[in-house]
């Protein structure tokens, strides 16, 4: 058994949460603070993730439905501003994911998003999206996101932030008329 494990996010953990949020985005000013952090989770609870470890909250992953090609804005609540549009996207948004330091290097977040990944796509979502931050993107494109540096985000994620996606569906290899199409990411 794994020293590591993945679970929903719970109640007790949100001092640990803002704790590592806040070591992750304070100096970058792209912290967002407890209320709309906990606003992410409002809006997706069964899509938000904690892993424990022995020495307790070693990260988390928000996530939550939201519209291809779009993305919350870091300086509001999700309550506030929701992704307007009144109907469930077909679209999973990787928001944020930390793991804490001393555990970094250990293959954790490709776990977690692997565990993402694989709940978005049994509740029917066809591809999960993200905004690679603090220069983070060829970390996503290992992992088969695909920037797209046409989307524009919001002010609050900086100048040098990227929205990336990538599709759900495994991989065609049979590339007959009966295969099914894959989401469309660009």
């Amino acid at each position: 058994m794994s020293e590591y494990r993945i679970r929903l996010l719970r109640e007790e953990d949100w001092d640990a949460v803002v704790a590592l949020e806040e070591r992750a985005y304070a100096a970058s000013g792209l912290s967002e603070g407890r209320e709309a952090l906990q606003s992410r989770h409002r809006a997706s609870p069964d899509t938000c993730f904690a892993l424990e470890h022995p020495g307790g909250l070693g990260g988390y992953l928000l996530a939550l439905p939201y519209p291809l090609f779009r993305c919350p804005d870091l300086s509001r609540s999700e309550d506030a501003d929701g992704d307007g549009t009144g109907g469930r996207p077909a679209n999973m948004h990787a928001h944020d994911l930390v793991i804490a330091e001393q555990l970094r290097g250990r293959g954790l977040a490709p776990r977690m998003m692997r565990h993402l990944d694989d709940t978005a796509l049994a509740v029917g979502h066809r591809t999960v999206s993200l905004v690679a931050v603090l220069g983070a993107q060829a970390v996503w494109a290992r992992l088969g996101y695909r920037a797209r540096p046409e989307i524009g985000l919001p002010a609050s994620y900086g100048a040098d932030a990227v929205y990336m996606a990538k599709p759900l569906e495994p991989e065609v290899t049979d590339p007959t008329p009966e295969s099914s199409p894959r989401a469309e990411v660009g």
